[in-house]
Order: C-alpha cells, then structure tokens, then sequence
C-alpha cells in the first residue's frame, strides 16, 4: 500500500488521519457531553476540559494537514454506477465534514480566547497554546460580548457534525452492505480492493 491515494483506494496517509481523526473526534464529543455531569468549579470538570480542549487543537492541525494532502491527492472516484443525486449528497457530506473539524476546533479556540482569565490552554500538561492574540487583547467588555456567540456557535457546529457524522456512517453502511461495493473497504487498511478498469 502506498502513502498517497490510488485511483482505487486511499493511501496509508489519508487512512490514518482519517481514522486518527474520527476517533479524537469521537473521544472530543463524548467529553463535551459529559461537562454537564460534574459539578461547576469541580477540579475534574477543569481536567476534563483541558483535555477536550488540547483534542480539538489536535483535531485542528491534523484536520489542515488532512485538507493539504486532500488537495494535493485526488480521492478515489465514487462508482460509475451512483445516481447523480448521490453523488452530490457523497461529496457535499465529505466537504461540510471538512469545513466541520476545522470550524469547530477553530471557534472553540476563539471561545476559550475571550476568557475573563485568559489562560491559555495547558496542552495535554505538556505547554501552553497560547489563546489568539487579537482577541486575547482586546477590551474585557469587547471579550465577553464575544464569549456567548461563539459558544452558541461552538455547540451549534457540534451538534451538526454529530448528524453529519451518522449520516457519513450510514453511507459507510449502506454502500458496504447494500451495493456492496469497495467505498467503504478502500478506506480500511489492508482490505483487498477491486480494480474496476
């Protein structure tokens, strides 16, 4: 197998941040919905939260690496055999998925920027990420009126790739088990792919 992308599957690169990317994804959705299960001020809810926040910068940078390399290897072509509308809906699901793990990562990060204590985040206990400057300096008031719309918006393109995620595995699903083609095998690491040329 080869790192970059073939005309029937996706290479050892793309296969890994995929995967590296779905399950921090995961494992990131899970402890955002756990918050709410400690009590506020509790040192573990803190915990919890600079983990989940050191995950989403992960998914940030892995997420523009996956977009560089997505532009630069063409993904195999879906089958010849897809309707149209299918087709459409496959590729506008891939892009909004990519315009999700970068926007939700990348508003959280504003989020956590316009904090009333402007810590920056502890990275995994390993440094400090640094919050964005232009908003980590402007005006306490100007800071807070930030702080409520990009939560909304945080949560708002949470929840929206969890419905995108589903839907991204239901097509998994289906084209593994009701067309049975290789759509879904040519993203598994060593599964064997037809070529259909």
């Amino acid at each position: 197998m080869t790192s970059a992308n073939t005309r029937t599957r996706y290479g050892t690169v793309a296969m890994t941040l995929h995967w590296l990317i779905a399950a921090l994804i995961i494992a990131n959705i899970y402890l955002g919905l756990s918050f709410d299960s400690y009590p506020k001020g509790d040192q573990t809810l803190f915990q919890v939260i600079q983990i989940h926040k050191s995950i989403g910068l992960t998914v940030l940078v892995l997420s523009i690496v996956r977009l560089v390399w997505r532009l630069m290897n063409p993904v195999p072509p879906l089958p010849a055999g897809m309707s149209p509308a299918l087709k459409v809906v496959a590729h506008l699901t891939h892009w909004l998925l990519y315009f999700l793990i970068i926007a939700i990562p990348l508003s959280g990060w504003l989020m956590v920027s316009t904090s009333r204590l402007g810590l920056p985040t502890s990275y995994f206990g390993l440094f400090d990420w640094p919050n964005v400057g232009f908003i980590a300096n402007m005006p306490l008031d100007q800071k807070h009126a930030l702080h409520e719309p990009l939560e909304s918006t945080h949560v708002i393109l949470a929840w929206s790739a969890i419905v995108l995620i589903v839907i991204h595995v239901a097509g998994a699903l289906y084209h593994q088990f009701f067309r049975g083609d290789d759509v879904f095998r040519r993203m598994l690491p060593g599964t064997q792919v037809a070529d259909t040329e």
